[in-house]
C-alpha cells in the first residue's frame, strides 16, 4: 500500500479535523476529516464564532498554491477553488493583471481534460449547480462593464464577455453567478470553508491558452477593477480588499492570501492613479553598483506609466531604451561570451560556473524609497543546454510593440509582495516562501499563522502532522501484527 494513502487513511480512522489532498496519476480527492471529540468543550467564544459564519465578516482566506515560475519549464502559479452547489474544484492560474475570473464551459468541445502536471480538468455546467444563474445585459454588473455593451445587446440577453491578452491569446463567453467556495483562516495554519456569490466568465471558446500539457481551468483574475474576484468578495463585505502572494521559485507551489498580513512588515509605495493594472513609478535601475544612464521621463511617458506588476506573466519586460543598456551591463562582466539567440527571443551563452558569483545583481528602484533586488539566479535560468536571460525587450515582444514595463514571476519570485486596493499602495520583501506569514484576524483582533501549499503533491495536511502519523502507523502495525 502506498504510504501516503495509509497515513490518511488512518487519520480517517481517528477523526482529526483535516483536509487531506490525495493524489494519484495526476487526479486529485479531498476528504474531509473531523475529530470525533470536537465541540465536547464548548466556549462562549466557541458558540460566538458559530453564530458569526452566518454572517457577513471580514476573515482572511487562504487560497492553496501550486506551480512553478520556472522559464525553463511552463512558467506559471495556479490556485484551487470550488464553484457550485454541490462544488467541484477548478484549478485556475493567478492573475493579478486580470480582472475577469472565468473558467472553461461546457460548451467548449476543443477543452482539455488534464492539464499541466496531469491535473484532470473541469467543464463548468451552470445547469449542475442549484445556484448557478446567467447574468443578463440588464444586470448592473454587465452594464459597468463596457465591453459588454454592444448594439444588440437585450435585457434577458446573455451578458457576453471577451478577454484578450498581450500574446494574441482569448477567451470568450457568457458572464454567470455562483457560489465559490474558499478557505477561511480560522487559526494558526488552520481553515474553515467559507463561500461568496461570485460573477465569473463562463468560457465557451478560447485560442492558444496553452497546450495540454499546460492547460488550466481557466483564470482567476485579481485585478483592480470592480469585476475582479478580490473586489467583488470585498464589496460583499467578507474580505478586505488587499491580498498578499508569496511565489516559490525554488519548490514551487507558495502561499496566496487575502487580508490584513502584518508579519512580515512590508515597505509600500503608491500605485500610479487612473491605471488599469497594478502600476507603480520606477525611478532607477541598478545594475552591481552602478546606476544606468537613464532620464528619468522614460518611467512617466506614454499611456502605460510606470511599471506594471502583474503575477500572470512569467518573464520581466523591459522597453528597449532600458533592456538593451542592462543587458549591455550585464554582459560586460563575461567579456569572453558567445552569445546565441534562441526562438528569436532569448539571448543565451554557454556557462557552466556558479552565476551569482559571475553576474551582478538587478535592482529596480521605485518611489518611497522602495527596492526590488533580482540576483542571477532569478534572472538567469537554463534552457537548452546553455544560460538565458530572462529579461525581454517590450518593444519587440508584446502584440501592440508598446515599450511597457512588466515585471511577472522572474522578478516577483521568492518575494512575498503585498497589495493594499484600500490604501491603494503595493509593497514587497525577500522572503521564504516557503514559511508562514502571519493575517490578522478582523473580528477577532487575533493574529493567526498562514503557511505554504504546493497542490496537487501527495497526501497534504492542512497542519504538520506527517511525524504523529508515522509514530501512529508503527503502533497500529505493532498491534495488527499481534492480532494476526
Amino acid at each position: 500500500m502506498d504510504s501516503r494513502f495509509f497515513i490518511c487513511f488512518l487519520l480517517l480512522l481517528l477523526n482529526f479535523d483535516y483536509t487531506v489532498v490525495l493524489v494519484n496519476g495526476g487526479g486529485a480527492g479531498v476528504f474531509k476529516v473531523s475529530y470525533k471529540f470536537a465541540g465536547s468543550e464548548r466556549t462562549l467564544s466557541a458558540l460566538r464564532a458559530h453564530d458569526i459564519r452566518h454572517l457577513n465578516i471580514l476573515a482572511g482566506v487562504d487560497l492553496p498554491l501550486g506551480g512553478t515560475g520556472r522559464p525553463d519549464a511552463v512558467g506559471l502559479y495556479y490556485a484551487k477553488i470550488g464553484i457550485g452547489t454541490p462544488p467541484k474544484d477548478y484549478y485556475v492560474q493567478v492573475d493579478t493583471g486580470s480582472d475577469i475570473t472565468w473558467v472553461n464551459c461546457i460548451q467548449c468541445h476543443e477543452c482539455p481534460k488534464r492539464g499541466y502536471h496531469g491535473i484532470e480538468l473541469t467543464l463548468y455546467d451552470p445547469n449542475d449547480s442549484l445556484t448557478g444563474k446567467l447574468v443578463t445585459c440588464d444586470q448592473e454588473f454587465c452594464k459597468e462593464i463596457s465591453r459588454s455593451s454592444f448594439s444588440g445587446c437585450s435585457a434577458n440577453s446573455s451578458c457576453l464577455y471577451t478577454e484578450a491578452y498581450g500574446d494574441g491569446s482569448y477567451s470568450m463567453g457568457y458572464f454567470v453567478e455562483d457560489i465559490v467556495q474558499y478557505d477561511r483562516v480560522s487559526g494558526d495554519l488552520q481553515t474553515k470553508s467559507a463561500n461568496g456569490s461570485v460573477i465569473f466568465g463562463c468560457g465557451a471558446r478560447s485560442e492558444d491558452l496553452g497546450s495540454s500539457d499546460d492547460a488550466l481551468d481557466g483564470i482567476l483574475g485579481f485585478g483592480k477593477t470592480n469585476s475582479s474576484m478580490i473586489s467583488q468578495l470585498a464589496s460583499s463585505g467578507r474580505v478586505r480588499k488587499m491580498f498578499a502572494h508569496c511565489l516559490d521559485g525554488v519548490n514551487g507551489g507558495g502561499i496566496f492570501a487575502i487580508g490584513h498580513v502584518v508579519q512580515p512588515q512590508v515597505n509600500t509605495t503608491p500605485l500610479v492613479p487612473n491605471q488599469p493594472h497594478y502600476n507603480v513609478n520606477m525611478t532607477a535601475v541598478q545594475v552591481g553598483l552602478d546606476f544606468l544612464n537613464i532620464t528619468t521621463d522614460i518611467y512617466t511617458d506614454g499611456d502605460n506609466k510606470g511599471a506594471i506588476i502583474d503575477s500572470g506573466t512569467t518573464l520581466a519586460y523591459l522597453p528597449e531604451v532600458i533592456y538593451v543598456p542592462l543587458v549591455k551591463k550585464i554582459l560586460s562582466w563575461q567579456l569572453d561570451l558567445k552569445l546565441q539567440t534562441l526562438h528569436d527571443i532569448y539571448t543565451c551563452f554557454d556557462y557552466s560556473g556558479s552565476v551569482d558569483d559571475a553576474f551582478p545583481p538587478v535592482t529596480f528602484h521605485f518611489e518611497k524609497s522602495l527596492h526590488l533586488n533580482v540576483y542571477p539566479r532569478e534572472y538567469l535560468f537554463p534552457f537548452e543546454d546553455l544560460m538565458c536571460l530572462g529579461f525581454q525587450n517590450s518593444g519587440m515582444q508584446s502584440r501592440d510593440k508598446q515599450n511597457i514595463t512588466l515585471l511577472g514571476d522572474l522578478v516577483l519570485s521568492n518575494k512575498l509582495v503585498l497589495y493594499d486596493l484600500e490604501n491603494q499602495t503595493i509593497g514587497w520583501t525577500e522572503y521564504n516562501c516557503s514559511s508562514s506569514i502571519k493575517l490578522k484576524d478582523e473580528l477577532t483582533g487575533s493574529v493567526h499563522l498562514v503557511g505554504a501549499h504546493s497542490i496537487a503533491r501527495g497526501c497534504i495536511l492542512n497542519v504538520p502532522m506527517v511525524l504523529f502519523s508515522l509514530l501512529l502507523m508503527a503502533l497500529l502495525h505493532g498491534i495488527l501484527t499481534e492480532l494476526l
